[in-house]
């Protein structure tokens, strides 16, 4: 358990999350959320000389990623400061935010600002030399398509490592599926309510290349779908005799998130409200059998709950990094928590998935519904690439 790290009230923001293809496709995810955190700290009249250190976290490559975090660093304005490069997949944003929890509990610095970011639009394509092989040719990889593709471990896409769970767990239908599904879409809606003022509590815009003299900016998510439960019922399961259809999983996205890691004091002077803090209390990591990714929230979560001293009938908000539905049907059951009331004001499912920021925008919704709520424990548990997973208790107050 953590009693030393916080994060400031209002010390976070995110973007957008675009679909993939959409308004930010072009633009290098690097320098796009440096862009975006060096206006955002103007914004709230924070020095970037404050941060010790950058923890940044992205998984798909980007042109110079060789240099990410030292130059991510410079291009927001702390030119002076190192980082480290964390490249997670899909728990990138846990496992960054308990990077730095970890080092200001253990004193090796005292603030820190982590910067997620992703592009899935036009990712890289990679080639290796292959001198040996047939014709010299080379060993290629989609950075994107192929890794959906196949997990060269489990060796199945990852659709499949949830129907491999929904099969396992028994008695999940496709019935079920859709109704948890048009929760989900119904949930986002309330952050869209009142001219989206949940969303405002934390969702900066962000600026885009549209041509080489033009600019725009995303103020809004883009590329939802919109949802009905008749529309769900009528589409076909993708796997034959499975239960998860192409509105029962979530896509590929573009955006960034923003976040401050630091002491109790710095927090609190940081803070836009100096009456709520916010501690990270703990985390937890997990790997669920091979081809079964859908199972592996449910350890972690249990480890970091376990680590935070607190059981699941404490928590008063709950987030998911749900890529498909399966994935919420299954910890809500292991759990013992109602599947229709985690995940309030939007996820992954909804509102996509670009990799790195996905989890940090889930966290910092649940900071946002804990204040609504008068503060109390939130839970976020997601899985990631390799049948992994990793959790993270905060405690608002």
């Amino acid at each position: 358990m953590y009693s030393k790290a916080f994060i400031p009230y209002g010390g976070y923001y995110s973007t957008p999350f675009a679909r993939w293809q959409g308004s930010l496709q072009n633009e290098n995810s690097i320098e796009l959320a440096a862009a975006t955190a060096k206006k955002w700290l103007q914004t709230r009249e924070i020095d970037a000389k404050l941060f010790e250190y950058l923890v940044f976290g992205k998984t798909v490559g980007q042109l110079h990623t060789f240099y990410a975090a030292p130059w991510a660093a410079a291009l927001m304005g702390a030119p002076d400061i190192p980082g480290v490069h964390i490249p997670q997949a899909c728990s990138t944003s846990t496992t960054s935010l308990n990077h730095a929890a970890a080092s200001v509990e253990t004193g090796l610095y005292e603030t820190a600002f982590c910067l997620l970011t992703d592009r899935c639009s036009n990712g890289p394509f990679t080639v290796w030399p292959n001198p040996m092989g047939a014709g010299g040719e080379v060993v290629a990889e989609s950075w994107m398509m192929d890794n959906f593709a196949k997990d060269p471990w489990g060796g199945v896409a990852m659709i499949q490592t949830a129907e491999n769970v929904v099969k396992k767990a028994g008695g999940i239908s496709k019935e079920e599926v859709d109704r948890v599904t048009f929760r989900r879409y119904e949930q986002y809606q309330a952050a869209l309510a009142d001219e989206r003022s949940f969303q405002k509590r934390y969702m900066v815009p962000v600026e885009y290349k549209v041509s080489k003299k033009k600019r725009g900016v995303l103020a809004e998510d883009e590329g939802v779908t919109p949802t009905t439960l008749e529309g769900l019922s009528k589409l076909k399961p993708v796997i034959p005799d499975g239960v998860l259809s192409y509105g029962a999983q979530t896509y590929p996205a573009d955006g960034n998130c923003g976040v401050i890691v630091t002491t109790r004091d710095k927090a609190q002077a940081l803070s836009t409200d100096k009456g709520i803090e916010i501690q990270i209390l703990s985390y937890g990591f997990a790997r669920a059998e091979k081809a079964h990714m859908a199972m592996a929230p449910v350890p972690a979560a249990r480890m970091a709950l376990a680590k935070a001293g607190i059981a699941v009938k404490d928590v008063k908000a709950v987030k998911t990094h749900s890529p498909f539905t399966a994935n919420d049907l299954y910890m809500a059951r292991e759990m013992g928590i109602d599947v229709m009331t985690i995940n309030n004001y939007g996820c992954s499912l909804i509102y996509g998935h670009p990799q790195g920021p996905t989890a940090a925008r889930a966290i910092i919704e649940m900071i946002e519904e804990l204040t609504i709520l008068g503060g109390g424990y939130g839970l976020f548990a997601g899985c990631a690439a390799g049948d992994t997973a990793a959790a993270l208790v905060v405690k608002v107050s």
